[in-house]
């Protein structure tokens, strides 16, 4: 029997970027028409170091949203080789902070400040796991003799296992995992609850072939790169699993179409204007559509020690068209993910 209708709580994005400014003010309602809440990135220009630069940006996202609009930003701090550890345990215990970042340095878009090695930010991870503060790690090498393709598995070899051992009550997400090796990492150390894995839609629709039809396709380019079909199959098992440390997190990255195709293109994939319907299509195409509500709705808040949304939301079996481009301002817009495609599911809003 077809499944027409689906029904679920409302979901949460537990890894966005919302940018600031006029790019904040064009991406923001799409995020925040499907989700209740979501994991908010710093790594703005300059980037969110502390509990003072989280605070102001929230309160330019809450500015930001469409009257009438209910939708909770969730901050994170910037994590640098300097970051004051008590600055960020207040910014934790006073409600500012939900997570802190480790981006490795130069490993993606805004992370030349990021931290340059584990050990200089060992006095900061010690407070975070004495107050249960998470770690949301991109989860990559920067050394530039890894190939681009392997940069994930050395990470998790590397610096996510010492990492692990050296802090036994540290809790971590590996944001946007692709490889079946991280998939491996994660389930092998779930029993323990302090591990998840954020999923993004792109990675569970494209592999890295994908890119390269019929040309270059710079608007599906993303970091981490998309791996061969053996590690998206992985990344649909697990999101489909229904398993509880593998949870939704878009990774949507917007840039201008401008950015994007350059001569040095910027990485990142805007999935936010159909989230959701884009992730139904994988789940469908995986007959797993009843296990959609626990990768989307319920395993994240579990995560993160909050109650899942109460409201429920409607996805519905009709086509919709992805937009051509999202307008930003005058000259620059955005170009979605399937741009101009047609989507099997419709986002009907709430039930």
């Amino acid at each position: 029997m077809t499944l027409d209708r689906l029904v679920i709580r409302r979901p949460d994005d537990w890894h966005v970027h919302l940018r600031d400014g006029a790019m904040l003010k064009a991406v923001l309602p799409f995020t925040a028409r499907q989700f209740g809440r979501a994991i908010v990135m710093p790594n703005l220009k300059p980037p969110a170091t502390h509990a003072a630069d989280a605070a102001a940006y929230r309160d330019r996202i809450r500015a930001a949203l469409p009257d009438g609009v209910a939708f909770t930003p969730l901050m994170t701090a910037y994590l640098t080789d300097g970051t004051d550890a008590e600055d960020l345990a207040r910014g934790f215990e006073e409600g500012v902070f939900a997570a802190a970042k480790l981006y490795p340095a130069n490993a993606t878009t805004n992370s030349a400040h990021g931290v340059t090695s584990i050990d200089r930010i060992t006095p900061v991870l010690e407070r975070m796991a004495d107050i249960g503060m998470p770690l949301l790690i991109h989860g990559e090498v920067t050394d530039q003799s890894v190939d681009i393709f392997d940069r994930e598995a050395v990470f998790i070899d590397s610096t996510l296992a010492p990492l692990l051992d050296r802090h036994p009550s540290l809790r971590v997400v590996l944001e946007h995992v692709t490889t079946a090796d991280a998939v491996a990492f994660v389930r092998a150390h779930a029993a323990s609850g302090r591990i998840g894995a954020t999923i993004t839609a792109h990675h569970l629709l494209i592999n890295r072939s994908h890119i390269f039809q019929g040309g270059i396709r710079p608007h599906l380019y993303c970091l981490p790169i998309a791996k061969r079909e053996s590690h998206r199959l992985a990344l649909v098992g697990a999101a489909t699993s229904g398993e509880a440390p593998f949870f939704l997190g878009t990774d949507t990255a917007p840039h201008t179409v401008t950015a994007k195709e350059a001569a040095c293109g910027c990485a990142g994939c805007f999935t936010a204007a159909n989230a959701l319907e884009l992730y139904a299509e994988a789940f469908e195409d995986a007959g797993a559509l009843d296990r959609l509500e626990a990768f989307a709705s319920l395993n994240g808040p579990r995560f993160y020690g909050l109650p899942p949304n109460e409201e429920r939301v409607v996805l519905e079996r009709r086509p919709t068209v992805v937009p051509d481009v999202i307008l930003v301002s005058e000259g620059d817009a955005v170009l979605p993910f399937r741009s101009g495609e047609t989507l099997r599911w419709s986002f009907a809003g709430a039930a």
